[in-house]
């Protein structure tokens, strides 16, 4: 299914959003675990610069490794999933699971529209 064009730019837009958020997710997350003010810095910047890493090396679209497709998807929901979870380790639970719900349509309708621009590429 190919997206049409605004469409496409409105939901690449949104999964960069996405992104964003399950990195502040994370951080508010980790500056508030913990008992002492070193474990809230170390998981406070740790676990979105984990993160970022995560993402840069195998999910971005100018990834470092060039990986098949399911092993992205993992990497998405490894993510989105911390992201998630961490909205409802702060006390968000009904953010955690709208977080969530967008971000696997969003990454569902990523994915075939990118297939689909592969295959019409591949038909050419």
């Amino acid at each position: 299914m190919r997206l049409p064009g605004p469409l496409h730019v409105l939901n690449e837009g949104l999964a960069f959003l996405l992104e964003l958020a399950a990195l502040a997710a994370l951080a508010w997350w980790g500056f508030t675990a913990g008992g002492n003010v070193i474990v809230h810095i170390v998981l406070g910047l740790g676990t979105p610069v984990a993160a970022m890493v995560l993402w840069g090396m195998f999910a971005a679209p100018r990834a470092r490794f060039k990986v098949a497709l399911p092993f992205v998807l993992l990497v998405k929901a490894v993510v989105f999933g911390a992201g998630a979870l961490a909205l409802y380790g702060v006390g968000h639970p009904a953010l955690a699971v709208a977080f969530a719900v967008v971000a696997l349509l969003n990454t569902a309708l990523a994915t075939l529209d990118r297939d689909a621009a592969f295959r019409a590429t591949a038909a050419q």
